[in-house]
């Protein structure tokens, strides 16, 4: 997925549209009569609606309130300070800092925020639509950078057929240090070990459009209305079925984000430099290039090329590391162009 550029006229629509949505907003604040408000209280952001936002109360009650103007965008996670109106709605008036949050691109390829205070990625993978272990890598990239654990789940066990191949990249990963579990949604198996993991702390799941995360969220949920999309096949592809971040509870303990479905996850916010915190292994051999600046490709003295040609590290994951350095230069390159 690359940026597009957006010509003069559509940036000119954009920041008459971004002005017109703050000079309403400041209106609403100015008509806001401070007397009228009732106490601050805790509340946390379960979802969004249009320009409402979603607050849940430590009592459980679930309020629609607007921001203060200047505020800055808040997203399903946010911990808040908010106040009750007159007409049953409230105003949110602070937002306590985050301890962490996953971000995705927007339509015009810059990155923002979709989940905030989130204890674990769930990386969801599949065999159909089957899943690249460049994506699952991206996605283990973006974990690093924003200091979140990651899991990785290989759902629809069931269908490994169509990839049996899988089964040994899941193993790989484990072997580098990183959770792992095989399960499947329609049959249930393994679920008993997810519905452990998600006990505790917020969890937040991610992945290919098709790949199962509604349907494993609907069997953790069984009383909640999870809209589970089929694949296309057109595409191969699964389609769409989540628009916005939404948080649920989950009985016995532990809250899950469901996240909008994407198919590429961008890495744009990560320095080319920095890539190597997404790839530990990669790191440990790093650190004895003769060359501080080593792109480990074609310097000489390159540890990591030593270790590959040696068979102490993974083709595969040096392949997949090479391919997404090469894409973060080249966005890098039209940023300088610019």
């Amino acid at each position: 997925m690359s940026k597009r550029k957006l010509s003069r006229q559509q940036q000119f629509r954009i920041r008459k549209v971004q002005d017109e949505r703050l000079e309403r907003a400041r209106k609403k604040d100015a008509a806001i009569d401070e007397d009228t408000l009732g106490d601050a209280q805790r509340g946390l952001v379960v979802s969004h609606y249009g320009v409402t936002t979603e607050v849940e109360s430590d009592n459980g009650e679930r309020t629609r309130c607007h921001k203060r103007a200047n505020l800055p965008a808040l997203v399903t996670g946010d911990i808040v300070l908010w106040q009750p109106d007159d007409n049953g709605s409230g105003v949110i008036t602070a937002c306590e800092p985050r301890r962490s949050e996953l971000g995705r691109p927007d339509t015009r390829g810059q990155m923002r925020p979709v989940a905030a205070n989130v204890d674990r990625i769930i990386i969801v993978a599949s065999p159909s639509p089957r899943t690249p272990a460049n994506l699952i890598d991206r996605y283990l990239v973006a974990a690093a950078h924003h200091q979140i654990h990651p899991i990785i789940v290989l759902n629809k066990i069931d269908q490994l057929d169509q990839a049996p191949e899988m089964r040994d990249e899941l193993d790989e990963y484990q072997q580098l240090g990183y959770e792992t579990h095989a399960l499947s949604a329609q049959t249930e198996a393994g679920m008993a070990e997810i519905r452990q993991l998600v006990a505790e702390g917020n969890s937040v799941f991610v992945g290919q459009s098709g790949v199962g995360k509604s349907s494993i969220i609907a069997t953790l949920l069984p009383d909640e209305i999870i809209k589970v999309g089929d694949i296309s096949e057109a595409t191969g592809k699964g389609r769409h079925t989540t628009t916005t971040a939404k948080l649920y509870h989950i009985p016995g303990g532990g809250d899950l984000i469901d996240s909008p479905g994407i198919r590429e996850f961008g890495l744009w916010h990560v320095d080319p430099d920095s890539l190597l915190a997404g790839f530990p292994e990669l790191a440990n051999s790093a650190g004895q290039c003769k060359f501080r600046d080593c792109h480990h490709q074609s310097e000489p003295g390159c540890a990591v090329r030593q270790a590959i040609e040696d068979g102490v590290l993974s083709q595969r994951r040096y392949e997949s590391f090479v391919a997404i350095r090469e894409s973060l230069d080249e966005v890098s390159m039209r940023e300088e162009e610019k």
